[in-house]
């Protein structure tokens, strides 16, 4: 079985105060979660900076 794995942006501090949670195995996680930053937060880092970030902030399923 794949690891699943979660992450919710709410944990993160945004004007937005967006209430997005993502889940699923690791690598699907951590690309939805770069295209969400990137569409919906405006963030223009690159993806490894973005992928970093959002890996700080993944917790079991």
């Amino acid at each position: 079985m794949e690891n699943r794995v979660r992450v919710d942006c709410g944990q993160m501090p945004s004007e937005s105060n967006c209430t997005l949670v993502i889940e699923g195995p690791e690598d699907d996680v951590l690309d939805a979660a770069v295209e969400h930053a990137r569409s919906k937060h405006g963030h223009t880092d690159s993806d490894e900076v973005i992928r970093e970030a959002v890996r700080s902030m993944l917790q079991p399923a």
